[in-house]
């Protein structure tokens, strides 16, 4: 997974640039299949303010089926925002994938309801039917 980092208003320095990456490489399990490339932006809002949520975390990442899932965080402390970045990126990909599998064995009973297979029949990964007591 390629993971791109673009700053705003601040200065990219190396500890910053591993923190990031050591956060949102945690997201490469969801990403066994295809590299993909995970665009972050970091930075302040403004330059003067001294009160309330002026960092901001930026995750876009690209998946298959959709163009991006995208999530975005404010807080006070740039690496707090990075994580909550991090988590709704992760809430996003966990629900793509529950929709994908969801899809797919929505797929399978619909074959198996126009092919007038027995309930008991299994499918399996490499498209064999395994059937028993029919």
């Amino acid at each position: 997974m390629k993971i791109i980092v673009k700053t705003q208003n601040i200065e990219l320095n190396r500890a910053l640039e591993d923190f990031i990456e050591r956060k949102i490489g945690e997201l490469e399990k969801f990403f066994s299949k295809k590299p993909s490339q995970v665009f972050v932006e970091v930075g302040k809002i403004t330059r003067h303010h001294k009160k309330g949520p002026f960092f901001r975390a930026e995750c876009q990442i690209t998946v298959p089926g959709k163009e991006f899932i995208r999530a975005e965080a404010l807080s006070r402390d740039l690496k707090l925002a990075v994580v909550e970045a991090k988590d709704e990126i992760q809430r996003q990909l966990k629900k793509y994938e529950n929709k994908f599998i969801a899809q797919t064995k929505r797929r399978q009973r619909q074959l198996k309801k126009e092919l007038h297979l027995s309930s008991a029949a299994r499918f399996y990964r490499k498209g064999r039917i395994r059937e028993e007591e029919i």
